[in-house]
């Protein structure tokens, strides 16, 4: 099916219009002197780099491409790359629609690499927030995505700036552009073992590093490269394994013969019997609980990676596909294994530790956490941040069950829910007037969760109901008017100050739960306050009620729309 479709798409007319664009672009990006520019084609999808899906590698980057034709063939090669049987096996089991996902082609100005490699952020592994991790190869950055070589490793502290280690690996081959093709060829032993980057140079790229993670507000994984003496940065994106857990925990004492030490990829351990693969035509060799092991990975391992419990490979870093790919699937790997190959055999078992880099010979059984499974366990380890964690609530029956989690409170209680469950709309209990009988039962709800959070607060956000979701109420209809966009509309503090009967009930509600039952853990806060006259007429009601901001009240306004942000200052005020 996948060859179906590739050959559909790159057997079909390229449309004369984007060709056009393209070829004009092309020339432009030459310029004057050189109108045939080598260039990358890279693949950017909308359903790669998304968080816990990286997506690595599932389409086609060609390097060194020179003359329109030769582009306008490639690009079509790009496209068609979103449907080779890797990528929709991998759209297949993330569970994305085939035909949701669009793809896009950067094409750049080819960086003839003297040096490159990938820069992390953070430390791949363990998710350390104070390193930035580098590693380098000479060449083309290809057989480090590959994993086909073990690159040299640098770890920079964020802080202070300073390179904090450093590891030499020896490159026996590196690709270069040769003529019009990319070619492999083995490195000049008296470079092999020689630190690929510069100090001053894996400062710089530490540094880009930094801003990139400063602008885009979050870990990046990027792809860089150096000629004569300039840093380019070819791609980044969001690191999508932050917070993965992998593998279980390591023994406490391991007396099992040490096989052989490679670089800790995913941390975790497992057991399991080898099956070696030499290449991605063996993949359906691998059955669940088998441990890969293989030179390199690339997409086309993917459906083993999945089945196995545990990666190991010959060459490659923390940043080639097999690392990258095992922390995705919460598997242990060891990458740049020296010689595991031989010292290995189908059906031997061996136990790898992701998390040391270490290769044993039979298996081991790992010590369970001290850390009890269950969040409801009493025994808990009751852990303290400076930052108060809490909790979205809007479920009665839940109340009791999450109180006993280790949270600070309540920090969103949703009214919507309860009044769903009363299911009359609140003003044909004005209307019939049987306002004390929604007063009580919305008090009733409030107060089980005060009740089970004792002595922690719980914030009660007063109603937010849309036109459309009031009028399901029963005798809704009578009094919510239809509206093009309710996400815009009738709602929130805009509706108190309209018409406050509704809201005067849940302060009665409020007021009821605080001063009779004696539950002063209770707050209120109000919803979707599209200004800062809107905040203190709604401050005037709930003063008008008996309600009153103190040290044991408070009133808190979600921010959840542009001008909050804008003119927050003004809020505050």
């Amino acid at each position: 099916v996948a060859l179906k479709v590739q050959k559909l798409i790159t057997r079909s007319k390229f449309p004369k219009d984007i060709a056009t664009e393209i070829i004009t672009a092309y020339f432009r990006l030459g310029g004057k002197l050189l109108k045939h520019a080598l260039v990358a084609v890279r693949s950017s999808a909308t359903a790669e780099d998304l968080p816990g899906a990286s997506f690595a590698g599932q389409q086609s980057t060609f390097l060194n491409i020179q003359g329109e034709a030769n582009l306008i063939e490639k690009v079509k090669e790009a496209w068609a790359s979103l449907f080779t049987a890797r990528a929709i096996f991998y759209r297949a089991t993330n569970h994305f629609d085939h035909f949701k996902v669009g793809i896009a082609v950067p094409v750049q100005r080819m960086v003839a690499s003297e040096v490159s490699g990938v820069m992390f952020t953070i430390d791949p592994v363990t998710n350390e927030k104070n390193k930035v991790t580098i590693e380098a190869i000479y060449g083309l950055g290809e057989l480090i995505v590959q994993g086909a070589v073990t690159p040299d490793h640098y770890e920079v502290d964020k802080k202070s700036g300073a390179i904090v280690a450093k590891q030499i690996a020896e490159q026996e081959k590196v690709m270069i552009k040769k003529g019009r093709t990319n070619v492999i060829v083995p490195v000049n032993k008296k470079e092999a073992g020689k630190q690929k980057l510069s100090d001053r140079l894996i400062k710089q790229v530490a540094d880009l590093g930094k801003q990139l993670e400063k602008h885009y507000y979050f870990p990046q994984d990027c792809e860089w490269a150096v000629e004569k003496n300039t840093v380019y940065i070819v791609q980044t994106r969001p690191v999508t394994t932050t917070g993965k857990q992998t593998g279980k925990t390591a023994a406490a004492t391991i007396t099992n013969e040490l096989l052989v030490k490679g670089d800790a990829a995913s941390p975790g351990m497992a057991s399991g019997p080898v099956k070696q693969l030499n290449s991605a035509k063996e993949v359906h060799k691998i059955v669940a609980g088998d441990v890969l092991v293989a030179e390199q990975t690339n997409p086309d391992y993917v459906p083993a990676m999945r089945k196995a419990v545990a990666i190991l490979t010959e060459r490659g870093g923390r940043t080639s596909h097999a690392a990258i790919v095992s922390r995705e699937l919460g598997i242990p790997a060891v990458v740049g294994a020296k010689n595991v190959r031989k010292l290995t055999k189908d059906g031997m078992v061996i136990t790898v530790n992701g998390s040391t880099g270490e290769i044993y010979k039979g298996a081991i059984a790992p010590t369970v956490s001290n850390q009890p499974s269950s969040t409801n366990n009493s025994n808990a380890k009751k852990l303290k941040t400076a930052t108060k964690v809490y909790v979205n609530l809007a479920e009665v029956s839940r109340a009791n069950v999450v109180s006993k989690m280790n949270v600070d409170g309540v920090g969103l209680l949703r009214a919507e829910f309860m009044v769903a469950d009363i299911g009359t709309h609140p003003r044909k209990f004005i209307a019939d007037k049987k306002q004390q009988v929604f007063i009580h039962k919305l008090a009733e709800g409030m107060e089980t969760f005060c009740s089970a959070f004792s002595p922690r607060p719980v914030i009660y956000r007063a109603t937010d109901f849309r036109t459309n979701e009031y009028r399901n109420l029963k005798g809704g209809a009578a009094f919510e008017p239809p509206e093009e966009n309710p996400m815009l509309g009738f709602r929130g503090a805009a509706r108190y100050i309209a018409d406050s009967q509704v809201f005067d009930l849940e302060l009665e509600a409020i007021k009821l739960v605080r001063n009779k039952n004696g539950f002063k853990n209770l707050h209120i806060m109000i919803p979707y306050v599209r200004s800062v006259k809107e905040l203190e007429d709604v401050k005037k009601i709930i003063s008008e009620a008996g309600l009153h901001r103190s040290s044991n009240l408070k009133i808190w306004m979600m921010v959840e729309i542009p001008t909050n942000v804008i003119r927050i200052n003004d809020f505050l005020d």
